[in-house]
């Protein structure tokens, strides 16, 4: 759905804004000529599965173990992504730039044609992509997100039909009465099965700049469609040293969408893979994910793009997950294709670690010793600064950065985190905090409250296919859930007094932690507000006419 998402340019600016505010035309940030080096930043949506590259990058770069995303959702994750702070305080509950793929940080504001969040108006030279979010009625024969049916209260309506047809032949109600009712109950499911047979074609959308190519878009030959467009972008941009980029790519094969958002400094490419349709088993998500498509060959190719033209040595590589698996994620047929977060628990949704805890991968030879592990709590609203400060600039002073430079841990220089302390949000609602302590290995983390799963014996939320964090929906603790995650990383066994003589201090340091956290809060709009949220058909994209479905095939 086409969103009313607004921004605010003064609290919410991104890496791909930097330029235009630091940037002279000779190639000067801040009086100091901008750096030589590239980012490649590969984030995959819901899911990583090992892949030979991937195995590959390990090797030569540094292992974040203990990388966390700022959420647990994808438009949320991608904005602490994108500048460095929690989503809350952007209202979340973007050089030379080239913009392509999944945007989902919205698009219109008033009318379908203002493109007022199109990534152009956000610092972007380029885009090609789809802004709106990748949905499986996107595909043909992968069923609906909009489950409706599985919603409606059928009990409810048929003790009302019932009861009007009791009445009726004891003449309380005359058939006119009951023919309207049944009227204006199959108007309902009417409207309903339009709007689900409508949605692909008003919001599978595929964009070059401000105009659209292909509605609804063809998820066939897209992982080719997108590697061509990526290796094309950064031979295009060889030898500019000076320019700055930032891309943004989504792909959509075997039910998978392949992203690609970009960094920073000529070759700034961000591969994101959308959708956890794997099976859980581990050899047959290898076997899905190798199959000459998806995030294998396409990291390959911008690996093998980047030796080619002799960039390997001057380019950051980075690659991450903005999530963990959505569990629930359940096919046309009703087969389970949530994926697995291994030993950690649930996953997208929720702020247990199966879904904020990732993967993390930086390569740089020559700059960042490889075939290292770091275990230290780690964030991907690190990427910010640590790309800011390497470009020779300093992070925004204006606002609360809460991101840190990742080169003194990558490089060795320090041994321990900068992020002593990491707050989860669910929604605007503080969910949960993770205290590493200083020269310990431990790490805490408190819930104060936790979804109810459903079964009750399962770690998801398969009746509502998400988890929610309405009072209805979760579960309140006080005093709040605590665990070691250097010990019970799988969150397995609640802490107690009796079992951890620090339980009270523990708490105790936490909360104040969170009361200095709030006291940097700054009141803003939420962004996902039911206003935000209610759907705006006059906002949908439209290459043609209502009567024409809004269809065109104009790529080339």
């Amino acid at each position: 759905m086409c969103l009313s998402v607004k921004s605010d340019e003064n609290r919410l600016r991104t890496l791909s804004q930097i330029p235009t505010q630091f940037i002279s035309q000779n190639g000067v940030i801040d009086g100091v000529t901008c750096c030589r080096s590239k980012t490649c930043s590969v984030i995959a949506d819901d899911v990583i599965c090992r892949t030979p590259n991937i195995d590959q990058l390990a090797k030569e770069g540094v292992k974040l173990t203990h990388h966390i995303a700022a959420a647990s959702l994808c438009t949320p994750s991608r904005a602490a992504f994108l500048t460095g702070r929690y989503p809350v305080r952007s209202g979340h509950f973007c050089f030379f730039f080239l913009s392509a793929g999944k945007w989902h940080l919205g698009l219109n504001c008033k009318s379908r044609g203002d493109h007022c969040h199109h990534p152009n108006n956000h610092g972007f030279s380029y885009f090609f992509g789809i802004p709106l979010t990748n949905l499986r009625d996107c595909q043909p024969g992968h069923g609906t997100v909009f489950q409706f049916h599985k919603h409606l209260p059928y009990r409810t309506m048929g003790i009302v039909l019932l009861t009007a047809v009791v009445l009726h032949y004891r003449g309380v109600i005359g058939r006119r009465s009951i023919l309207s009712f049944m009227f204006l109950l199959l108007s309902v499911t009417g409207v309903v099965v339009a709007f689900i047979m409508a949605v692909p074609y008003l919001n599978c959308v595929l964009l070059r700049d401000h105009s659209i190519v292909e509605q609804p878009y063809k998820s066939e030959n897209m992982t080719q469609r997108m590697v061509h467009e990526a290796v094309g972008f950064i031979e295009s941009n060889d030898g500019h040293d000076q320019s700055l980029c930032q891309g943004w790519w989504t792909q959509q094969i075997k039910g998978l969408p392949l992203l690609l958002p970009g960094s920073f400094n000529t070759r700034c490419v961000t591969v994101s893979l959308s959708r956890s349709v794997f099976h859980t088993q581990t050899e047959k998500c290898f076997q899905i994910i190798t199959d000459r498509s998806l995030l294998c060959v396409f990291s390959g190719q911008l690996m093998e793009t980047l030796d080619r033209l002799g960039l390997r040595g001057k380019t950051l590589v980075y690659l991450t997950s903005d999530q963990g698996a959505h569990l629930e994620e359940i096919s046309a047929r009703g087969d389970a294709h949530g994926g697995s977060n291994g030993i950690y628990k649930a996953g997208k949704s929720t702020n247990w670690e199966g879904g904020i805890r990732v993967p993390g991968i930086l390569r740089w030879p020559g700059k960042i010793p490889g075939g290292r592990q770091i275990d230290e709590p780690t964030s991907n609203m690190d990427l910010f600064p640590t790309v800011v400060q390497l470009s020779g600039a300093s992070v925004p002073e204006d606002r609360e950065i809460d991101g840190h430079d990742l080169m003194d841990l990558l490089q060795g220089r320090a041994a321990s985190s900068k992020h002593e302390f990491l707050f989860h949000y669910c929604s605007a609602n503080l969910n949960a905090v993770r205290w590493h302590p200083q020269n310990s290995s431990s790490v805490w983390k408190a819930f104060y409250f936790t979804p109810n799963f459903y079964p009750e014996d399962k770690t998801a939320c398969f009746h509502t296919l998400t988890c929610f964090c309405t009072p209805e929906y979760v579960t309140f603790h006080d005093p709040p859930l605590l665990f070691d995650l250097s010990k019970d990383p799988s969150e397995s066994t609640p802490l107690t007094p009796d079992t951890e003589p620090a339980f009270h201090f523990v708490l105790a340091t936490m909360q104040e932690a969170v009361k200095m956290h709030r006291r940097s809060l700054k009141p803003v709009e939420s962004q996902l507000s039911p206003a935000n949220l209610m759907w705006k058909p006059w906002l949908q994209p439209c290459c043609s006419t209502v009567t024409q479905l809004c269809q065109c095939q104009l790529y080339q």
